[in-house]
């Protein structure tokens, strides 16, 4: 449980409990890896915010992918928290907060740390979106009911493709690709967060974007579009994908909180089975080809698409410093995490 000091910020430094909570959240997954969060400490627990200023505006214009970002955020600061033996108390936008408070996290009484929280905490930083090819390998029937039961924990239903629906939904994926690659704001939008300076630490890195796709089976998004000298090498993919969707019951804030929170549970534990993981999220982008998604007879929204499979080991994307979305923060903390990170490599 660790001692008071180390739940608290002192003197503008943060306790190494708060610290190790904080770094869980900001590992999490992100659309073009923005980071669209900001955490504010407070006695007894931390405020979670959405950052608004960072909302890509061409593919997510009503701020769904920020919340499903957030709640990803959201559900491994959980997880911390529990992992630190506390039990964490969440209220999602409470009435009464400021603007852009996704949730107010307490930390509750003492709890033991269970071996399924232990694992998925570990699980946290060894998580990392894999574009690569996979082996032509099928998920075993066990792991994908635990992915399954993974969503159904935090309010949400992942529903495996059968082959006519996964040719559909990968025709979908294609189409999407095509009718952005015709528009010019779009390339203006990838390029902001795939042109990479020193010393920067968000956006999507070329050792991240994965290889094309030979004969487009499996259509990865090109992040190396406006970069032809950054183009992916051609490689052969898996001939036979486990694609899955991840669906709410509704589409409003608290549905893509949900969905932010049922998708990370689900991308934990994959990497905890070794299974590989990566999003295929651009028909959801575009309105009327995410109207085709919708599973009207159980009124189900989707929220997210999945690709599953064993493949190699892939590279982590850059995180931002703490001293950036973590409010109260002094000089001094900015320098002792640079140290720790120093450390660390």
């Amino acid at each position: 449980m660790g001692s008071y000091a180390e739940w608290r910020v002192t003197d503008g430094r943060l306790g190494a409990a708060l610290r190790d909570c904080l770094l869980a959240a900001t590992a999490a997954p992100s659309i073009h890896n923005t980071q669209p969060w900001r955490f504010r400490p407070r006695a007894g627990g931390i405020d979670v915010f959405a950052d608004h200023s960072r909302r890509l505006a061409v593919l997510d214009p009503r701020g769904r992918e920020v919340m499903i970002s957030v709640g990803a955020a959201l559900l491994n600061l959980r997880v911390a928290i529990l992992a630190h033996g506390r039990i964490p108390i969440t209220r999602l936008l409470p009435m009464d907060g400021p603007p852009d408070l996704v949730a107010q996290v307490e930390f509750g009484p003492p709890t033991p740390v269970t071996g399924t929280v232990r694992m998925l905490a570990e699980a946290i930083p060894r998580r990392h979106t894999n574009r690569r090819p996979y082996l032509n390998a099928s998920i075993p029937a066990n792991v994908v009911k635990e992915l399954m039961d993974a969503a159904a924990v935090e309010g949400g239903r992942l529903a495996l493709a059968d082959p006519p629906s996964r040719e559909a939904i990968l025709g979908l994926v294609r189409l999407a690709e095509s009718l952005r690659r015709r528009d010019p704001n779009y390339w203006r939008e990838l390029s902001e967060w795939t042109r990479m300076s020193p010393g920067r630490r968000d956006g999507v890195p070329p050792e991240a974007y994965g290889p094309w796709s030979a004969m487009e089976t499996v259509p990865i998004r090109d992040f190396g579009l406006v970069e032809p000298a950054r183009r992916r090498t051609v490689e052969e993919f898996e001939s036979e994908q486990t694609i899955a969707t991840l669906y709410t019951t509704s589409d409003s804030p608290r549905s893509w909180i949900q969905a932010g929170q049922s998708l990370e549970r689900i991308l934990l534990t994959a990497t905890v089975r070794g299974v590989a993981t990566s999003l295929m999220t651009q028909p959801l982008e575009i309105p009327h080809l995410r109207a085709m998604l919708v599973d009207s007879a159980a009124a189900l929204v989707p929220q997210v698409i999945l690709r599953f499979g064993y493949g190699p080991p892939s590279a982590p994307t850059p995180r931002r410093p703490l001293a950036e979305v973590v409010e109260g923060l002094t000089t001094s903390e900015v320098i002792q995490r640079a140290s720790l990170a120093l450390k660390r490599q």
